[in-house]
């Protein structure tokens, strides 16, 4: 019985989000034969659901336009963020259960409202996909979301930002977008304590059969411990000058309020940043668009490492 309610409210929720769906497609979706959907439209007709049928090459079934299932205090406003945040969620997750979540908030809408909803849509569009290595990220969340749930221990290649490779052990607590990038949370067998890994980073990445207790820390309170201090470690100050044509990589990364165009279009930066190794992968990224100001330890640093690079090439040239 218990399976036969669940394929009821399916298909429920599916003729409230279709216009007509016929026989035959209900019978291979749900993989009955043709009687048993016959019979399951009628068990639903009884029960006060006003299934409407059609014949012809067009022919099928639907729920009448202003049926809707009751959706209590939710407006249409508020069903519509519901939807839209759905969809992020499933552009970067592959998972049959946030389809089937959408259909069932979509027969929250009466029909009559659909075209509305519709309009609704074209205004706001979730997409946590990256541009690019879309497919190939979807697996790994997958695999890192399953032996979270599951309790499994993970093996993986990680390759720190400092260009060290090491094989990890971890307990996956979960997967978490910060910005544009994925990252899994996770207690590290090798380190013996909490860790942030770099989902891109990841490499040859299996669960093992090996399961785990779940530890106490909540990924809220990670969250808070490693990215919302009030005195975050290591920072430094740092004043930038920039070549205008530097002006938009400089709105996608800093804050509004530390960017202030000068009089002759150069651009000041005035930042506190982590002094980390990327940091300096980042200002070299500029090139010559950015002068450092401040302080004189970066700077130093900056030209020892471009000395480097053209030493490289002459060594290359000659």
């Amino acid at each position: 019985m218990p399976l036969k309610l669940d394929r009821l409210l399916a298909i429920t929720m599916l003729l409230l989000n279709r216009k007509r769906v016929g026989a035959q497609e209900l019978s291979e979706r749900f993989e009955v034969s043709l009687r048993t959907i016959y019979r399951d439209l009628e068990a639903l007709n009884q029960a006060g659901i006003p299934i409407v049928s059609f014949a012809g090459a067009a022919g099928g079934y639907e729920i009448m336009d202003q049926y809707r299932l009751d959706r209590q205090f939710l407006s249409l406003d508020e069903l519509q963020s519901i939807i839209i945040a759905l969809r992020g969620v499933g552009s970067t997750f592959a998972d049959q259960d946030i389809s089937s979540l959408l259909d069932k908030v979509g027969a929250l809408v009466a029909r009559s409202e659909q075209r509305e909803l519709n309009n609704m849509s074209q205004q706001l569009m979730i997409d946590l996909n990256p541009w690019h290595g879309g497919k190939a990220e979807k697996e790994k969340l997958g695999i890192l979301r399953s032996a979270a749930r599951d309790s499994k221990v993970i093996r993986f290649a990680y390759t720190t930002s400092q260009g060290d490779s090491s094989e990890r052990m971890c307990e996956p607590m979960g997967v978490v977008l910060k910005g544009y990038v994925w990252y899994l949370y996770g207690f590290c067998k090798l380190r013996e304590d909490y860790r942030i890994f770099r989902l891109t980073r990841i490499e040859q990445l299996a669960v093992l059969d090996e399961t785990f207790v779940r530890r106490p820390k909540t990924l809220e309170q990670l969250d808070f411990q490693w990215t919302r201090q009030e005195n975050p470690p290591n920072l430094i100050r740092l004043v930038l000058r920039f070549h205008p044509r530097a002006k938009a990589r400089l709105q996608d990364y800093f804050a509004f309020g530390q960017i202030e165009t000068q009089p002759d279009g150069t651009i000041l930066v005035t930042a506190n940043q982590p002094d980390e190794p990327w940091l300096y992968g980042m200002l070299l990224s500029y090139g010559a668009d950015v002068f450092i100001m401040e302080p004189e330890s970066v700077a130093q640093t900056i030209r020892e490492m471009a000395q480097k690079i053209v030493e490289q090439y002459q060594l290359t040239l000659t």
